[in-house]
């Protein structure tokens, strides 16, 4: 079957979609796919000023079949010399520092997809495997330009993450950097791929083994993903996204933390380097770790849209017209919205029972939780996002859709409202002894203790009232009280 394409709206557009969700048709009718491309080529660079560069390097060698090939063109300093090539990777060796390095992309044969810097990390912080992106913020003090980013490969970095947990040796750690040193015009997208975090690590031929072993891993991966975002604020090993990069359908590009956007200065002053963080990492989303309101309404007026860690959540691969759709009918994310389990390239706004699901949520929450994810494209949430609430966007089929038509009960028949509703009243059997569903009502009956009875018969209210209610009988002035005696026939109706 052919898949649908996923449409993505321009930053601006993304979740400003108007008129009403009843009419939206949405052609991305299943979850994104990765982009079709032929098998990528990855330029490998080696520092033979970082001792651990060149001991990532050696396990490279030894990891792959390579073909040793001279470049008697270009300097041997400068990449030139003995290089090497196997199936999907190019490996050159430069005597500088990686940071120091100017289009490095240009050493390498064709057009590498993805330049990978094998790298020494430097810190505080034991052993650790970590990638990130480079560039400049502010002031160029680590090479590359100032107020300026390299291209920033967001779905690659994502990939290293999880090859680095696959093959970090014992005791290491792995974690994703902020964006920071240069350099910061490489030719091509790219990202440092670092063994830290000191002498005893840039030594360890298990740790330098397990990044060599993740670089070869991005061999035929693509550097973007069909949805990204620019990450602000935060500390400078992004927890908050390296979070979204692991655990949702979402890359992240170039990331300026704290540090880097204090060395900025103010957000209106350097628009530019806010444009090119967007440009560079092929993203219009923004997510902030942090209360920066200057640079909020700067990012408004570039017309990039700022969103929350639980939007990113709850989209995912989610088709983002459906998303745009399903805001701008039944309400945001950050206002309680969240989504089911169903897709439909024809949604409409649904009442869902109220008395209803409340019983039943007081009966079985995550039972009534799971029902309604299971029949609803998504629903209103009360108390935190933690309780259903009265409203839902379900699937509508095609011939029920009635263009321009709007009614809170939706268009046409409703199959999936009517699932819930009976579902609803399966979780009311284990309260009450018998539940039937009529057209307009849930019918719902059972024989309970009634206080009033207990009071007439003189049994006094406390523990002994909560023995009856439990079924047991009680004595009452040397009278034995049984349950059955205190005990009523109710009806409940729950309109439907």
């Amino acid at each position: 079957m052919t898949e649908p394409e996923v449409v993505w709206p321009r930053c601006g557009d993304v979740g400003r979609a108007g008129g009403h969700l009843e009419a939206v048709r949405v052609e991305s009718a299943a979850y994104s796919s990765p982009r079709n491309r032929l098998r990528l080529v990855i330029a490998i660079l080696e520092s033979r000023a970082d001792r651990a560069s060149e001991h990532i390097c050696d396990r490279l060698r030894e990891r792959a079949d390579w073909t040793e090939r001279t470049d008697d063109v270009r300097p041997a300093a400068d990449g030139g010399g003995t290089y090497y090539r196997t199936e999907g990777a190019e490996l050159r060796s430069f005597d500088d520092l990686h940071i120091e390095l100017e289009r490095p992309a240009d050493a390498f044969d064709g057009d590498p997809d993805l330049l990978v810097f094998a790298s020494r990390h430097s810190g505080d912080t034991g052993a650790l495997l970590t990638g990130h992106f480079t560039g400049n913020f502010g002031a160029a003090e680590f090479g590359g330009e100032p107020d300026a980013l390299a291209e920033a490969a967001p779905d690659a970095l994502a990939r290293l993450l999880a090859a680095f947990d696959e093959y970090a040796p014992e005791g290491y750690e792995v974690g994703m950097e902020g964006t920071h040193h240069g350099p910061t015009d490489v030719g091509c997208p790219s990202l440092f791929a670092e063994l830290g975090s000191g002498d005893e690590q840039w030594d360890d031929p298990a740790g330098a083994d397990a990044v060599a072993r993740a670089i070869l891993d991005l061999r035929g991966v693509d550097p973007h993903r069909d949805r990204q975002v620019v990450g602000f604020g935060g500390n400078h090993y992004a927890p908050r996204f390296e979070r979204i990069v692991r655990e949702t359908g979402w890359a992240v590009g170039h990331v300026a933390p704290d540090w880097a956007l204090e060395a900025m200065g103010h957000p209106t002053a350097h628009r530019a380097v806010l444009e090119r963080a967007f440009e560079a990492s092929e993203a219009e989303i923004a997510l902030l770790d942090g209360e920066w309101p200057v640079l909020e309404e700067t990012l408004t007026d570039l017309d990039c849209r700022i969103v929350s860690e639980t939007w990113l959540r709850e989209v995912d691969e989610r088709p983002l017209e459906l998303v745009d759709a399903v805001e701008s009918a039944l309400g945001t994310v950050d206002d309680g919205i969240r989504f089911g389990d169903r897709l439909a390239a024809s949604v409409a706004v649904v009442e869902l029972p109220a008395e209803l699901v409340g019983t039943a949520q007081g009966i079985d929450p995550d039972r009534v939780r799971s029902i309604v994810e299971e029949h609803t494209v998504a629903f209103a949430t009360e108390n935190g996002g933690s309780r259903v609430g009265s409203r839902a966007a379900i699937p509508v089929a095609d011939d029920d859709v009635v263009e321009s038509e709007t009614t809170e009960r939706g268009i046409g028949s409703s199959e999936s409202r009517t699932a819930i509703v009976e579902a609803l009243a399966d979780v009311l059997e284990s309260k009450y002894e018998t539940v039937r569903v009529d057209d307009d009502a849930v019918v719902a009956e059972e024989t309970a203790f009634d206080p009033a009875l207990a009071r007439q018969i003189g049994v006094p209210e406390g523990p002994k009232f909560g023995t009856l209610a439990d079924g047991d009988p009680v004595t009452v002035d040397g009278e034995t009280v049984s349950p059955e005696r205190v005990r009523t026939e109710r009806t409940r109706r729950f309109p439907i």
